[in-house]
């Protein structure tokens, strides 16, 4: 039977962080948390389940996750998010995988909700992740957003787990644009750095289309009210990655950025 080390990275999660961990006692040989200096109760709930906690400044998502699963004792790694939970079916679908490991990574549906409402549409679900692996066979990939595990052989094949995983992403409307509002800055900032630009074309089609292919083709009026809404707020960050892509570009040729 092979042990498993939860690693988590925080900062300021002290409404998600007991949710997280309680899901995953039955399954944590041992828990660690790379704290990015939170100021709140967050470290005092992680050493209330005798977690391993580190202190580090936060250095992007990719970077914080490689030092944090170096931090482990164990190899094979359940990486989670602190708004994650695991389901009661994905539970019992890990402790499968600790009795004989058939794959080096597995892959996991992963089930959010948005205002108390769980999203089934609109190209949210399954929204599989890559979390729980054998350190060894890989690594995180990408400094900014949107970071990902990946094999190192990556012709080797990964299983797919029953069960979901819950993400608890937004409480209220506003932690929704609030987040809008801070990935759409690094996303713009990166892409004007790899010389890219937008059209006004694009810039007025994209966020169109975008709504259009969530909330009609995959369904997203399946999700009623709340299923409108992140449409329209995924066609809205489409938008705003689209003009402050458009503005850096011109800031960098004018030499001002």
């Amino acid at each position: 039977m092979i042990q498993i080390s939860v690693v988590v990275i925080t900062l300021n999660e002290e409404k998600n962080l007991a949710r997280c961990l309680d899901s995953v006692k039955n399954v944590a040989d041992e828990i660690i948390i790379v704290d990015s200096l939170s100021t709140d109760n967050t470290v005092a709930i992680a050493h209330r389940y005798h977690a391993k906690v580190i202190q580090r400044a936060f250095t992007g998502y990719g970077d914080q996750k490689n030092f944090a699963d170096l931090q482990a004792t164990n190899d094979w790694i359940l990486s989670l998010d602190a708004d994650e939970a695991l389901s009661p079916a994905l539970e019992q679908s890990i402790l499968e995988v600790k009795k004989t490991p058939q794959y080096n990574a597995y892959l996991m549906p992963r089930l959010t909700n948005y205002c108390g409402k769980w999203i089934k549409h609109g190209g949210w679900y399954p929204d599989k992740k890559l979390r729980l692996f054998d350190r060894t066979k890989g690594t995180w990939k990408s400094a900014n957003i949107h970071e990902y595990w990946q094999l190192d052989n990556t012709a080797e094949s990964t299983g797919l787990l029953k069960g979901d995983l819950l993400h608890y992403s937004y409480y209220t409307i506003a932690d929704h644009v609030s987040v809008i509002s801070k990935f759409t800055e690094i996303s713009a900032r990166e892409a004007a750095m790899n010389n890219k630009d937008c059209s006004l074309l694009k810039i007025w089609i994209g966020p169109k289309w975008n709504f259009i292919t969530n909330y009609l083709f995959r369904l997203g009026f399946m999700d009623g009210y709340y299923g409108y809404i992140v449409c329209k707020l995924s066609a809205y960050a489409t938008m705003v990655k689209y003009i402050k892509t458009k503005q850096y570009a011109q800031l960098k040729r004018e030499g001002k950025f």
